[in-house]
């Protein structure tokens, strides 16, 4: 199961290595089979028991697709180990199939020699013939080339919970939790923690609590008891080392909540949310509307058009104005978002991008809003762009597109996409204290003399933010092009050119205070450089940098440059890419990014594009980026190897 090939002497009878630094594993059923609360419970085991983690839940776009058919299919997939993680794996080592459809949908991504895990009792003629099996796989030699433990689940399940009265439609409800009993003896997890879970869950009915127990435990005990040969054994992975304090499992849209609330505790201002309710951005509006306590204001408007008027009015009238979308309901937003750029108030969009166009992949993943975010606007409409890598990167993303927004008084877009915003990872906590507060101060009386200016900037070209009401300190306010000083309308030619460039220059001035783009992984500095950068952004960053990894152990000179800030970038990030000699850019699109350098930087980009609605493969970045170095010789002629005891393992890239 480990991803990098052990001595023979490591080997277990069945071929799989005996200490594996990591594991993937993939938990796949049809919609209505829990797979989704499954991943979700094993993930807390697997944080409980200090592994580092990643995850990927893949879902079907349909409420409840009909039982059983391959387009229903919801699978959750989680890469633990023993050592740093970054992405939620390539290749699963363990697929668990609770009906033929879900093992249909998935073989194909489990690597040779892996471990099916199957529920016999779902794989009746009429499920077979819902997967379009012409003959039982589990019989017909098919999965020869995999090991295969298969067993009537649903039986056992029915076994397990039959002295709480359950009828067997009830009853196979619980068999998501006899298949996590078994997984969870597989690798070694205690089992309270998911006890109190579902006391916790179910406090209101405690017949249904004590049967999914009664089904977890089961599940445990039969890997305990049952003395199987063949694939199944008990693995322990050992905790990753880690800092001291406090962690836990997060997803990306739940750090992005608790980012914009630290954020507006930063700027010390109440926050308003308007949303309207958008797979995969929903989650946003979930958590903050328990946030209640600390100051947070949720508003479930009834399109995305009042969603984010209202929290344009809210910025208006003294607080931090925060709206979110997915690409179709940004799309609706478009001509507010011009608003708020024409007032020049606050504002945060956070995008949770998902396929497209239109209504497109509702739960599939992609990057194909980026030209929408930095040029989707009428007029020259020139908007900050933040990109989050990973869930818990998101954290401090969402905090950045806070004090641009406040310190520059401009709205701000925060991208996030459907893999970051559903999948997990451990967090630590962070210090309060590490973060500097930035407090909003309102202009409360006249800036030039006795005379109000609502539009003379400050040194960062922002004009003063006044509450509505205060005293001599009326202007006008809305989306008519304003006089640059007095705040009048003004549709003189001369004073629309200076406003255009007051705007433009405003969030041109941002590059400047901005941090420095460095190198993620590779020489930094005065010595960055080199044959090839892969340049990414966003959530390609696990793969990127697990490839880049990968490559630099062969001895390949290649960098990962990793980009938060898309608009404006850093303004040494074109001096930067000019010391490469090539320059790869993966992303999950056409090519948009690629075409923002190009243009910005005069560089010779080459796009590795990707638009499946999944995740880049390690495997996939490190085949195109070998492509530069085909034909390295070392001093002997060879290729140029280093020894792969001193370095880290992949994430389940190539070998």
């Amino acid at each position: 199961m480990a991803t990098v090939a052990p001595n023979d002497a490591d080997l277990t009878q069945d071929g799989l290595p005996a200490n594996p630094e990591s594991v993937v594993v993939r938990f796949a059923g049809d919609s209505g089979d829990g797979m989704q609360l499954t991943g979700g419970q094993f993930t807390l085991s697997t944080a409980l028991a200090g592994n580092d983690l990643a995850t990927f839940p893949d879902f079907p776009a349909e409420i409840r697709a009909p039982q059983g058919t391959l387009f229903g299919v919801s699978a959750f997939q989680i890469n633990f180990g023993s050592r740093e993680i970054n992405t939620a794996g390539d290749a699963p080592d363990v697929l668990v199939a609770m009906n033929p459809a879900a093992l249909k949908v998935n073989l194909a991504a489990l690597k040779p020699g892996g471990l099916i895990i199957a529920d016999t009792g779902a794989f009746t003629k009429r499920n077979l013939d819902k997967a379009k099996y012409d003959a039982n796989p589990l019989e017909d030699g098919s999965l020869a080339k995999f090991d295969v433990l298969a067993f009537d689940i649903s039986e056992k399940t029915i076994e397990a919970v039959k002295p709480y009265g359950l009828g067997n439609k009830d009853a196979l409800r619980s068999k998501n939790m006899w298949t996590l009993g078994l997984a969870l003896w597989m690798f070694d997890r205690p089992r309270e923690p998911i006890h109190d879970w579902l006391r916790g869950k179910f406090k209101s009915k405690p017949d249904i609590a004590d049967a999914n127990i009664a089904a977890l435990d089961a599940g445990h005990a039969y890997g305990e008891t049952a003395e199987l040969s063949g694939p199944l054994k008990q693995l322990h992975i050992e905790p990753v080392p880690s800092d001291p304090g406090l962690y836990r499992t997060v997803t990306g849209a739940e750090a992005v909540s608790l980012g914009l609330v630290a954020g507006a505790q930063l700027a010390e201002l109440p926050m308003f949310f308007g949303g309207y309710p958008i797979t995969p951005a929903s989650a946003i509006l979930h958590h903050l509307a328990r946030l209640k306590e600390f100051d947070v204001t949720t508003f479930q408007a009834e399109d995305e058009i009042a969603a984010i008027c209202a929290a344009i009015g809210a910025s208006y009238a003294g607080s931090l104005g925060v709206t979110s979308s997915s690409g179709p309901g940004i799309a609706l937003k478009g001509e507010a978002m011009g608003l708020a750029i024409m007032t020049e108030l606050p504002l945060v969009i956070v995008n949770s991008q998902r396929g497209g166009p239109s209504t497109g992949l509702p739960t599939k993943t992609e990057q194909s809003d980026l030209y929408q975010a930095v040029y989707g606007r009428n007029g020259d409409a020139p908007m900050p762009v933040i990109a989050a890598s990973s869930p818990g990167d998101a954290f401090e993303c969402a905090i950045e597109a806070c004090r641009i927004a406040v310190q520059y008084m401009t709205p701000v877009m925060l991208l996030t996409d459907g893999y970051i915003a559903n999948a997990a990872e451990p967090w630590k906590v962070p210090d309060p204290a590490d973060f500097a507060p930035f407090p909003v101060e309102f202009l409360d009386q006249p800036n030039d003399g006795e005379n109000f200016l609502p539009y003379k900037r400050d040194g960062k070209g922002a004009r003063p933010w006044v509450k509505p009401g205060t005293p001599g300190l009326m202007h006008r306010i809305g989306g008519i092009e304003k006089h640059e000083l007095t705040g009048n309308i003004d549709y003189s030619p001369d004073n629309h050119q200076r406003m255009t460039d007051a705007r433009k220059n405003k969030i041109d001035g941002i590059a400047k205070e901005l941090a420095p783009q460095g190198v993620t992984l590779g020489p930094d500095g005065d010595d960055a450089g080199g044959k090839l950068a892969v340049v990414g952004w966003g959530s390609t960053f696990g793969p990127i940098r697990r490839a880049v990894d990968n490559c630099r152990r062969k001895g390949m000179d290649v960098s990962h440059i990793h980009v938060r800030h898309i608009w404006p970038m850093p303004a040494n990030t074109g001096e930067l890419l000019r010391k490469y000699d090539n320059i790869l850019v993966p992303e999950m699109n056409t090519g948009q990014f690629k075409t923002v350098l190009r243009d910005q930087f005069l560089v010779d980009a080459t796009p590795l594009t990707k638009t499946s609605g999944q995740p880049f493969q390690i495997a996939e970045l490190e085949e195109a980026i070998s492509k530069y170095f085909d034909g390295i010789p070392d001093n002997e002629g060879g290729q140029v190897l280093v020894n792969d005891d001193q370095l880290p393992s992949p994430d389940g890239g190539a070998e």
